[in-house]
């Protein structure tokens, strides 16, 4: 997808943010109905960005929650203002060596980017766009829910707003995003294919737990520690903690399809657990 359309960048969280570890099996699953204890329903699916027809050719039970849902509900919607990609530090070319640069530069072609667009991105932004082993698409399993979602008209709300959604790292120094761009930078174009390949591979058995265990290996030895720690509290722990309140909230008295990250699913402090923790009565739907 071009970065002129604004829209692509709205999926870009979802390769880095398919981790979370120690799940139970009980708890393995990537489509749920969660019934309240008003007897409303909300689905609850975990999304992969990928365009490949082995996860955007939809199953009749998937279409068949759709179509039952008062409302569609996604991490955010595509946003208005393109300064909320944009580092306040200048061009990334005062950052960078010659070497990091020609490879940033590189990537963006790849990536069907805009050279400024790169040049000027918060770096831990670009590293989510670039780690992806082939260019981003509009045609991922949020986009091509959200179009179901409204061609059934159907209301279409961002959990986040944009400004939450794109500025989640934003506490992170520059110093610290960009020690995550290197990292990027540094990865071949074979060995983002392998790893999205085993992601891939785990979505479509609908292992949960694979993905989070795959994940955090992958994304967590490309950083310190201390640092991937920090930022998997960011992305994930608090996240978590917001879009349980908001799909509650938003449930109530209605039905409703929810489409998220499939991290934000697994895990004590993921969504199956929240819900459960509000007395919903939860199966999976295989």
């Amino acid at each position: 997808m071009r970065f002129s359309k604004l829209s692509f960048l709205k999926f870009a969280l979802a390769g880095l943010m398919l981790f979370y570890s120690a799940l139970s099996l009980a708890q393995n699953g990537l489509f749920w109905k969660a019934t309240a204890p008003s007897g409303k329903i909300t689905y609850l699916f975990g999304t992969i960005h990928t365009d490949d027809n082995r996860v955007t050719n939809f199953a009749p039970a998937v279409k068949d929650a759709l179509k039952s849902s008062d409302s569609f509900m996604m991490e955010t919607l595509a946003p208005n203002d393109p300064s909320v990609f944009m580092t306040e530090h200048g061009s990334l070319e005062g950052f960078l060596n010659e070497k990091e640069l020609d490879t940033l530069l590189q990537l963006a072609e790849f990536h069907v980017m805009h050279r400024d667009a790169a040049l000027n991105m918060k770096p831990w932004l670009l590293a989510v766009v670039f780690d992806s082993p082939r260019p981003l698409t509009p045609f991922g399993q949020d986009n091509l829910l959200m179009s179901q979602a409204e061609d059934l008209g159907k209301e279409v709300i961002g959990i986040e707003d944009t400004q939450e959604h794109f500025g989640v790292m934003d506490n992170f120094s520059h110093e610290e995003q960009l020690l995550m761009l290197r990292a990027v930078l540094k990865r071949t174009q074979k060995a983002k294919q392998n790893d999205f390949d085993k992601i891939l591979n785990a979505y479509l058995q609908g292992n949960a737990e694979k993905i989070s265990q795959l994940d955090d290996k992958i994304t967590g030895a490309m950083l310190p520690a201390n640092l991937w720690a920090r930022m998997r509290v960011k992305l994930i722990d608090e996240r978590n903690n917001v879009m349980a309140e908001r799909v509650i909230e938003e449930g109530v008295g209605k039905n409703i399809f929810v489409a998220v990250g499939a991290s934000h699913l697994a895990g004590p402090g993921g969504l199956v657990a929240k819900l459960k923790q509000a007395k919903y009565q939860l199966e999976v739907i295989k």
